[in-house]
């Protein structure tokens, strides 16, 4: 299928993908004051597709048409008002199915991934997916870890809890989060107990220190603007003591599972008493576990109890923590980062926090209103962006997929989008949904790539983290199979891989190099290809030869092969650009 073209595009990608791709970045400047967004001007269909690649899983033609006829707010609105997909009924008739052939057998991680990947390929919710699935890259649980991966119903409840706040309030976003089955397993205060003094307990500190610390206000204080605030000594001033993880641990004493009692049998877990939807609904409270002890915490307290109430604990201590005033600029610049750029300015950050402190309407954590000003702020929408070179974000693999297989049409034979874990960084993506090492996520939000232009300019980019020659060599690899024979599971009936892009568009052009790529160009990059790239990508076109017609027609299989062969090189080339894999 490729040759010469190919092998060399594919060197230049391993070779210089440190330097090509560390130089995105965030664009610097933009209006300290709030544009309305009335004064945005229409949109044309490159900025139509620029904004997709924000807002989506990836732009089709379909979306990038309805964006220019309805412009970006009504098309806001549209998605706002879509009703949300859920994962965990898709499991759920997974798990019916499986155990309909045989009653041994159940859903689990993989049919998860099988969800995740229908909603972002062909769900009509796509900015709430979208969104879902950056929180789900700041409020972290992983199938990594055995205790959640042995309750998968739970985690496609996690991502429909994501998906249920992503446009609600942060404050019931934050206790949506603190109360899951899922989140308590992984963090391990489900089951967490109150303070002994004869045995020497104390309460588990673990999901204490991390809301804090990754799910709400930070390591440091910060301005508005997402910058920190420093003592007279020029260091940063720290958010919390380890005497505030010890008091808020307190808080999250006496959780455990769902259930019509508060039992002890319950609240360990027994199996006598285990309810059915246990995995995924809010955990409840158990007076006999939650500590009745004086709890101190960023400088509130609460007065010790004259009996056990875990609700009113828990209602103090998640209050606190959303009207911190970091909570804006902290939760505020991550979004921007998943959606829009990576460092994006101080005042991009500061727009979108006085969003978050007020939307308008004197609501606060108003996340609908945060995301809408990630995306319509000026620095996300201006044209500028497209020259300046510290402007854009690296694209995170799983997104790299879903816009390639959303640009082709892809669809699955069997319906079910059978694409599991892709984990392996030599072989395929180095990435999977809700597969993350750590409660750190895949990257680091502020991580500078050593030894590259980013670096040296003190730039963060997250996706750089999982960047280096065995990913870039094994997506590059990945991609050549997906673009030739499709991705998923092997179909038994049609003997292909399950989930099939469409090329019907492209053929037509596969004797047009220069209108092929544009094609391409359109599809992929939003219309951003350089002329130099479009050179290489026409050249190496051409160099697939076409068959003439014989008198017989016998050769026309080979024909068609070949121009088939035309389009996939094309697709690929522009996939392993780095061109591409920087979304501006």
């Amino acid at each position: 299928m490729f040759g010469s073209a190919q092998r060399a595009r594919l060197a230049a990608l391993a070779i210089g993908a440190a330097a090509l791709l560390a130089a995105c970045g965030g664009s610097g400047g933009g209006d300290s004051g709030a544009t309305p967004e009335a004064s945005l001007p229409p949109p044309t269909r490159q900025d139509a597709g620029r904004f997709l690649a924000q807002s989506t899983f990836g732009p089709t033609e379909t979306e990038v048409d309805r964006v220019v006829a309805l412009g970006y707010g009504s098309w806001l609105n549209e998605q706002f008002a879509r009703p949300q997909s859920s994962h965990r009924l898709n499991w759920d008739a997974a798990n019916a199915e499986l155990k309909a052939l045989d009653a041994t057998r159940s859903a689990g991680p993989n049919e998860v991934l099988n969800s995740f990947y229908r909603q972002a390929i062909g769900g009509e919710d796509q900015l709430r997916q979208r969104v879902a699935f950056a929180l789900s890259q700041i409020f972290v649980i992983s199938m990594n870890d055995s205790t959640v991966s042995d309750n998968t119903r739970g985690v496609a409840g996690y991502m429909d809890m994501l998906g249920q706040h992503a446009f609600g309030n942060y404050r019931e976003l934050l206790e949506g989060v603190a109360r899951h089955p899922m989140m308590g397993l992984y963090l391990s205060h489900l089951r967490n107990q109150k303070e002994n003094a004869s045995s020497g307990r104390v309460p588990d500190e673990n999901f204490a220190r991390e809301v804090m610390q990754l799910f709400s206000i930070g390591l440091v204080q910060l301005n508005a603007d997402g910058t920190p605030k420093l003592d007279a000594s020029g260091k940063p001033l720290d958010t919390y003591t380890a005497e505030d993880i010890s008091g808020l641990a307190k808080v999250f004493t006496g959780w455990s599972w769902y259930g019509p009692d508060t039992s002890d049998n319950r609240f360990y877990g027994s199996s006598s008493a285990q309810d059915v939807d246990r995995q995924w609904q809010p955990m409840q409270g158990y007076a006999k576990f939650h500590s009745v002890s004086e709890k101190k915490f960023l400088g509130k307290t609460i007065a010790a109890q004259s009996g056990a109430d875990p609700a009113a604990s828990l209602k103090v201590a998640l209050d606190t923590l959303a009207a911190h005033p970091n909570v804006g600029p902290f939760i505020g610049k991550q979004l921007i980062q998943r959606l829009v750029t990576s460092n994006p300015s101080p005042a991009y950050v500061a727009r979108v926090s006085a969003v978050f402190a007020d939307n308008g309407s004197g609501t606060r954590g108003d996340l609908k209103a945060v995301v809408r000003a990630v995306l319509l702020d000026p620095e996300a929408r201006s044209a500028a962006a497209l020259t300046d070179p510290k402007a854009g974000k690296l694209r995170e693999p799983v997104l790299r997929l879903s816009a390639f297989l959303r640009a082709y049409g892809a669809v699955s034979d069997s319906g079910k989008f059978l694409l599991a874990s892709t984990d392996d960084a030599g072989t395929q993506l180095g990435q999977s949904a809700m597969r993350s090492p750590s409660v750190f996520n895949f990257y680091r939000p502020g991580y500078v790539p050593p030894s590259t232009l980013s670096g040296a300019q003190g730039l963060a980019v997250p996706e750089m983290q999982i960047t280096h020659e065995s990913s870039v060599a094994g997506y590059a690899n990945y991609m050549r199979a997906a673009v030739q024979s499709g991705v998923g599971s092997y179909g038994a009936t049609l003997r292909r891989n399950d989930i099939q892009p469409n090329y019907g568009a492209e053929l037509p052009l596969a004797d047009k190099p220069a209108e092929l790529v544009e094609l391409v160009n359109r599809k992929l990059m939003a219309s951003q290809m350089n002329a130099a790239l479009k050179t290489e990508i026409e050249a190496a076109v051409v160099s697939v030869a076409i068959p003439v017609l014989n008198s017989s027609g016998s050769n026309q299989a080979q024909i068609d092969a070949a121009k088939l062969n035309r389009v996939r090189l094309a697709v690929y080339l522009a996939l392993v650009s780095p061109e591409f894999l920087v979304q501006k």
